[in-house]
């Protein structure tokens, strides 16, 4: 027998870099397995309920001609939506949906890629596994190798949808295709950061800012009024699906095809190297070194709840301010565009509950912000029992701080933050619409008022998680997030196809004034804010009383277990099995 010996026995070879990828690609498919298929099947819905819409609003060469002549006109129409390469339907599906199709495909891929990857890491779950046979690339071919397949899927989805609403082929094939491209591009980049940063947030927040970045670069190449920018585009992934001209009166350009290819090659190839330079558990952007001793500021929950959070507050507001300033900015032009339509006319109407279509374009802007809000302040609530599942809380409570005051930290940084986030849509919708029209002094405080006044409903949405996290903390972010969503149908859905009233009525967002262009009555307000106070003093009763990281009778929310025993299951066999 060759080899060194020990105590233990023969020593064992290196594990190849490679060992126990399929069963760490299986176990992803076993702990998401329900999850990627809803996300695929809802983006790809989207899409075929936006081609079905279309060909009901335009259904004439006509009134798709007068639509084309109108947004290609519109700076700001094409900063948001991109530019128009024909008047097809398809070609008008390419337009509304390329990008903001992207955007959901690349937002999956990131939460893919990181989840298993950084996310693992932070949470100890890579190194329980690799102390099995496991190589060092494992976990990232796993992931990759995961989020190949569902762009693949969303790809073929699409295609099959589009197939079916009798789109052309050529064109159908080349947007979905590009479409996974541009998520497949991403798989590279959330790769990338995930080496990068330290932390699964630091690690998405890179992911997203170069989002934000592709978003931004594309827009402005397609709303520079000269050539002298439209190159931006070409450096944009988002810019790459618009450039495939799919659906186009010149042909599909198959070739653009590439460039996502060649660009998740590359950024991949990257990150194998980078992943092999880094200590398990480390990143290669250092950990700014803090001070010897806290501030004043830190001696509290609740400044410690802001610290925590601040970061991700101020993303949003900077999406906030820059998406409603361009939509704010779009009024005028979507006002006349949606108004020459019946359809759509008395579509906006009856979801922004106003008389005149700029009022329920601006009205269903704002509702939009409460939606966006809720989305935040759930989020930041539920940040409750990520630190509690992840031992975080225990450290905090172990001080002179009741476990009340840690909740309400976080309790409070979701409703202030919502606030300021209600605010900064407002005044940058109000900005981008009152320069164009002369009436910023009118404008900016009636946007301001008119998304202030989402504020009582977001606050029910986020009492409505403090309710869970109190009561049922097992099921708590997937029952909050599961009301956000229902609110969410209802609010978008509800008006237009007349739901009936007992059903809207589930919705707070139904009961708040219809601003701007509507009377304001504080009754609703007021019962809003009474039901908001009466869920979180429940939610915080029953924090009070239960045990901490309570999961449940089923453990995990039913899910079969704890994670560990999951990877137990998974990578340390049973003697007989092996």
């Amino acid at each position: 027998m060759s080899g060194r010996t020990g105590p233990a026995g023969p020593a064992s070879p290196p594990s190849p870099r490679f060992a126990g990828t399929g069963r760490l690609t299986r176990l992803i498919l076993r702990r998401d397995g329900l999850l990627l298929p809803v996300c695929v099947s809802g983006i790809a819905a989207l899409l075929a309920i936006t081609a079905r819409d279309l060909k009901v609003l335009y259904p004439t060469a006509a009134s798709r001609q007068s639509v084309a002549a109108r947004a290609g006109g519109n700076p700001a129409l094409r900063f948001l939506l991109g530019r128009l390469n024909g008047t097809t339907v398809g070609a008008f599906l390419a337009a509304r949906w390329a990008v903001w199709g992207s955007a959901f495909a690349v937002l999956l891929t990131v939460f893919i890629v990181i989840r298993h990857t950084r996310g693992d890491e932070e949470a100890g779950r890579l190194e329980l596994v690799g102390s099995a046979v496991v190589g060092r690339q494992a976990p990232l071919t796993a992931a990759l190798l995961t989020a190949g397949p569902v762009n693949l899927a969303l790809a073929l989805l699409t295609f099959g949808w589009l197939a079916v609403l009798r789109l052309p082929a050529a064109g159908s094939a080349a947007l979905a295709l590009s479409i996974a491209g541009c998520g497949l591009a991403f798989a590279g980049v959330a790769a990338v950061t995930a080496q990068l940063a330290t932390t699964a947030r630091g690690a998405r927040g890179l992911a997203l800012g170069a989002l934000g970045a592709a978003f931004v670069l594309r827009a402005v190449g397609d709303a520079g009024s000269t050539a002298n920018l439209s190159w931006l585009t070409w450096v944009s992934p988002l810019g790459w699906v618009e450039s495939a001209r799919a659906f186009g009166a010149a042909g599909e350009r198959w070739w653009v095809l590439l460039l996502p290819l060649a660009a998740s090659a590359a950024l991949v190839a990257a990150a194998f190297a980078l992943a092999a330079r880094r200590d398990l558990g480390a990143g290669l952007l250092a950990d700014r070194p803090g001070r010897p001793a806290a501030s004043g500021l830190l001696r509290g929950p609740f400044s410690l709840a802001w610290r925590v959070q601040r970061l991700m507050l101020a993303a949003w507001l900077a999406a906030f301010g820059f998406g409603f300033a361009a939509c704010g900015a779009g009024a005028r032009g979507a006002g006349s565009i949606l108004g020459g339509n019946a359809v759509l006319r008395r579509y906006l109407l009856r979801a922004g509950y106003q008389a005149t279509v700029i009022n329920a374009y601006l009205s269903a802007l704002m509702l939009l912000a409460g939606l966006a809000a809720a989305v935040f302040a759930t989020a930041a609530v539920l940040r409750l029992r990520a630190e509690e599942t992840g031992g975080l809380a225990e450290p905090v409570l172990a001080a002179a701080t009741g476990r009340i005051r840690w909740a309400l930290s976080h309790i409070s940084v979701a409703v202030g933050g919502a606030a300021l986030l209600l605010a900064g849509a407002g005044l940058a919708a109000g900005l981008g619409y009152g320069l164009l029209t002369g009436q910023v002094g009118t404008q900016v405080p009636d946007l301001v008022g008119a998304a202030l006044a989402r504020l009582p409903a977001v606050a029910v949405l986020a009492a409505v998680a403090v309710l869970l996290f109190g009561l049922l903390p097992w099921a708590s972010a997937a029952l909050a997030w599961t009301a956000v969503a229902l609110v969410g149908v209802i609010a978008v859905f509800g008006p237009p196809l007349q739901w009936p009233a007992w059903l809207m009525d589930i919705s707070p967002f139904t009961h708040v004034p219809r601003l701007p262009g509507a009377a304001v009555t504080a009754g609703p307000l007021l019962w809003l804010g009474g039901i908001a106070l009466a869920a979180g003093a429940a939610g915080l009763i029953g924090l009070r009383r239960r045990d901490l990281g309570d999961l449940g009778p089923a453990g995990l929310g039913g899910l079969g277990g704890p994670v560990r025993d999951r990877l137990a299951d998974h990578f340390f066999p049973p003697a007989e099995t092996l």
